[in-house]
């Protein structure tokens, strides 16, 4: 897009408009970014008049691009630059910039730590070259425990420039001094998600991720405390702890028993109330973890299990690891530990190969787990991944047919659990006037419960399950 396309007016002001799409890492990325912007001069605007749009994209799946690349070409369409970064950009880099001439600059991860540069090139009409994708995992060393140090850029973990970690930075930007992460809360509410480690070295054969946003690599537990308590600083009264894979936390700083002893402390910091995991591997789920999530004061007893299927031979062809009984074996560990704890997990359909005693598998499966929520997704190709070419591949009608009936049995017995809690008394994080979450509902997945009664936003309120709609719940206020 050339200079002359943009109104004059927006031409010379350093403005940008921040858009997220995707998952909850790409917030934490999203206010990283905002934060490094703020401390080189950009102003945050989102008035609909921003010089600059920044786009932090989702790479994930078909449906995930096309949203990534309707959202650019809307903000073409507003007059302003446009700026591509996230899981697209860096998943195609080049071969994006030229397909999409609509965005001024499509960036890779490698330019986070100078991304006030980047849209200061952009607004000056000065092209920027995209990025020849790579395999990420490659940029670190094999061996997990080697990765500390390494001088690769992982969006959540970079440390400021030198001359930003002084006690002047602009207000709002975490934290005041030392050499830790930039982030800058974009939203409000009691909650907020926090990263506790980026990347993927497992190599599921249907997963794109570990290739563009590279192999594992944890944060320092002093790193995550400080950022907690920052946020609790900012109003946040719930922590979600977010990553690729949030059972490998520590293997590469030399202790895979680290998160167990992270969550007690993270529950302990004034301010903080809740502490919630997500992202769970249920082959990597040890009893230690189970225990240190199931009864730990202060960590919700919630359980986000990637399951992808119940069919044991399907799985190993997924490269992955367990089959009905195990996975029912699981739960029950769990639940002798934490009756109501909360379970949703998400299943891929139409895999190549998969059978009609597969889907009746993962069936009778979803049928005894009791899940809080379930997703269903159907299967489609995605570029670089071994998955392309296996045999046995399903037409799209019948995929399609496969995930309405699995969607409608999953939100039938979603709908049935629900109604399983009428009578109990929940704890509810007070997001909203009279809405709010309990333990078993992450933001914005799993449902919320509506409030009777006298329920402040920020606070957590007992109240009784007095109806179900669906997997939303209605309660009544019993007292704080």
């Amino acid at each position: 897009m050339s200079t002359a396309d943009h109104s004059n007016d927006s031409a010379d002001r350093r403005t940008v408009s921040l858009v997220t799409l995707g998952c909850a890492r790409n917030e934490v990325d999203s206010e990283e970014l905002a934060a490094r912007l703020e401390s080189t001069g950009w102003t945050l605007d989102d008035s609909g008049d921003a010089s600059v749009v920044l786009v932090n994209t989702c790479g994930f799946i078909a449906a995930a691009k096309k949203d990534s690349i309707d959202t650019l070409l809307a903000a073409a369409d507003s007059g302003a630059r446009v700026v591509a970064a996230g899981c697209l950009a860096e998943r195609y880099g080049a071969e994006l910039a030229e397909s999409l001439p609509e965005a001024d600059a499509v960036l890779s991860f490698d330019d986070y730590a100078s991304i006030g540069e980047r849209l200061d090139d952009v607004l000056a009409g000065r092209g920027h070259r995209a990025h020849t994708p790579q395999d990420r995992r490659k940029l670190l060393p094999l061996s997990p425990v080697e990765r500390s140090g390494a001088d690769v850029r992982v969006p959540g973990h970079g440390d400021p420039p030198a001359d930003l970690g002084a006690p002047d930075l602009p207000e709002g930007i975490a934290p005041a001094s030392g050499p830790r992460v930039l982030r800058r809360r974009l939203g409000g509410g009691p909650a907020a998600p926090l990263k506790l480690a980026s990347g993927c070295d497992r190599r599921c054969t249907f997963c794109a991720i570990p290739a563009f946003r590279g192999a594992y690599v944890s944060r320092r537990p002093t790193e995550i405390l400080d950022e907690a308590r920052w946020l609790a600083s900012q109003g946040v009264r719930e922590i979600v702890l977010v990553s690729e894979n949030s059972t490998s936390y520590g293997k590469d700083l030399g202790d895979i028993r680290l998160l167990e002893t992270l969550l007690p402390e993270l529950a302990a910091l004034d301010g903080i109330e809740r502490v919630r995991v997500s992202y769970l591997q249920p082959a990597e789920l040890r009893p230690g973890l189970i225990e240190a999530i199931a009864t730990t004061p202060g960590v919700v007893p919630y359980f986000d299990l990637s399951f992808q299927h119940a069919s044991g031979p399907l799985l190993r062809r997924m490269r992955r690891f367990g089959d009905r009984e195990r996975f029912l074996g699981l739960l029950e560990q769990i639940r002798a530990l934490a009756p109501e704890a909360g379970v949703r997990s998400n299943f891929i359909v139409g895999f190549p190969g998969e059978t009609e005693q597969d889907v009746d598998e993962l069936a009778q499966f979803l049928t005894a787990a009791r899940l809080d929520a379930i997703g269903v997704f159907g299967y489609s190709d995605e570029e670089g991944t071994e998955a392309v070419g296996f045999d046995g591949k399903l037409d799209a009608d019948e995929i399609d047919a496969r995930v309405a009936d699995l969607s409608s049995l999953a939100e039938e017995l979603t709908a049935q659990r629900a109604e399983e809690r009428i009578g109990s008394v929940v704890e509810v994080l007070v997001e909203e006037p009279g809405e709010g979450r309990a333990a078993h509902q992450a933001p914005e997945i799993d449902g919320g419960v509506t409030l009777k009664g006298d329920a402040p936003v920020g606070r957590i309120v007992r109240a009784r399950v007095v109806e179900a709609m669906g997997v939303d719940l209605l309660a009544v206020v019993d007292g704080p």
